[in-house]
């Protein structure tokens, strides 16, 4: 007797999760949500390529970041006519793909304008809960505006998906980060400051001393806190025109009712910001409390190459706003078909698939029993135990006995106690449509 052939079992790639049923009905939920609302404030959506160029990246997010420096999936990909090597990298956020595209494309011509988008995002993390290194991001862009209303406008639109979905335990954190050149001044004043405490800075502080001291503020090592909590502020190196434009947002985001606090180390971990700055956190996730993040970019278009352009967006954690409404307790109900079909044997098959078409196609949601073997649809009492936790609403049952009558019997699924409806009932094949529309009521 030959020996059975033993196959490796394959697994998913490390960091980089399946999403099934019923759970991947919460992320439709939500991406539903979202594409309502993002009609409401008119931003349209946009869809960029998962490969890129590495030096769009590096451009854009900036060459001393974590991103850049520890997290991209970079390969080189040889080109068919040449053999020279193309240096792709798989997105890890979209921001500047978005930028690129809009660039390429000329799509300021005819001046701003706001886009959203949906879609995975890679990055080389240790994989815990809320951070992978398959992550999914919703975000929004405008680009080609200047005025701090339309910063305001999109912290106002989170708002407003955070009350679409039922998510409350949320606070909202700003800053601004002023031009370039207030930042340089600052920078200066920063790295004296921590040069004087550099025995108390840990290993990555002092690399990013003189490449990008920024980023110390943004540490989450407490015992750099009184170094990090006595540094300049960068909000005291601030101009009239960054001050003015700060102080809009505020007075926008007081009128509409928007709680915010001002949190001078929110520096975000990207290059390409400027002026605002703003992050959407949370406590009820541990480690990964921000579940939505962005501000003002005015300077990356033309970092990419494009003519000079103001600019302005937010990007969420899908797995972590999901995981969030989890934590609340909130629960989204998990899809159910209107209508279950029991067969009683196959012979009625087309007659019964032509009548689940016709409800298909009323727009009806239908499901068919469908056969483990070849040769049987099942016992009646294990297609109606089926049925039943399928969660549809009513079987419909193509029996011998129905069909010779040129009907389907209908028998309600979800009764409630003390119901007066009756058990079962008979519909003509030819007015099943006309039954469903009951279903829409």
């Amino acid at each position: 007797m030959a020996e059975k052939l033993t196959v490796e079992k394959l697994a998913a790639v490390k960091g980089m999760n399946d999403i099934l049923p019923p759970d991947s009905a919460r992320w439709e939920w939500l991406e539903g949500k979202v594409r309502t609302l993002m009609a409401r404030y008119a931003y349209r959506n946009i869809r960029t390529p998962i490969l890129e160029h590495t030096q769009l990246f590096v451009r854009g997010i900036g060459e001393v970041t974590d991103i850049v420096e520890k997290e991209m999936y970079s390969f080189e990909d040889r080109s068919d006519k040449h053999g020279d090597h193309d240096h792709l990298t798989m997105r890890p956020e979209n921001t500047a793909s978005v930028v690129r595209a809009v660039t390429e494309h000329n799509m300021l011509y005819e001046g701003g304008k706001r886009l959203y988008y949906m879609g995975p995002m890679f990055r080389r993390e240790r994989p815990q809960r809320g951070r992978y290194r398959q992550f999914h991001q919703i975000g929004a862009e405008a680009l080609g505006y200047a005025g701090a209303e339309v910063d305001a406008e999109l912290i106002l639109l989170a708002v407003a998906l955070w009350t679409e979905l039922g998510l409350s335990d949320w606070r909202l954190e700003i800053n601004s980060l002023g031009q370039p050149e207030e930042r340089a001044q600052h920078r200066a004043q920063l790295v004296s400051h921590f040069e004087q405490y550099a025995d108390l800075l840990d290993e990555e502080a002092r690399r990013r001393l003189h490449s990008n001291p920024l980023r110390i503020l943004d540490t989450k090592n407490p015992a750099m806190k009184a170094v990090v909590e006595s540094a300049p502020r960068l909000i005291d190196f601030l101009g009239a025109q960054s001050l003015a434009h700060f102080e809009r947002l505020k007075t926008i985001l007081d009128a509409n009712d928007v709680a915010w606090t001002l949190n001078h180390r929110l520096v975000r971990g990207l290059d390409y910001y400027n002026l605002t700055v703003f992050e959407f956190v949370t406590d009820r996730l541990g480690a990964q409390g921000t579940i939505c993040a962005g501000g003002r970019y005015d300077y990356l278009i033309e970092q990419i190459g494009g003519k000079p352009a103001p600019a302005v967006g937010w990007a969420l954690g899908v797995e972590r706003v999901l995981e969030l409404l989890k934590e609340q307790g909130d629960v989204v109900a998990t899809p159910a078909p209107d209508v279950y079909a029991v067969i009683s044997d196959a012979s009625a098959l087309p007659v019964a698939s032509l009548a689940l078409q016709r409800l298909r196609a009323a727009g009806i949601h239908v499901q068919m029993h469908a056969s483990a073997t070849t040769d049987s649809m099942g016992s009646m009492k294990s297609q109606f135990k089926k049925a039943d936790t399928s969660g549809a609403r009513f079987a419909l049952i193509f029996g011998a006995d129905e069909l010779a009558q040129g009907c389907v019997a209908v028998k309600p699924l979800r009764l409630e106690k003390n119901s007066t409806a009756p058990i079962q009932t008979l519909q003509r094949l030819d007015d099943v449509v006309t039954w469903a529309d009951t279903l829409r009521s």
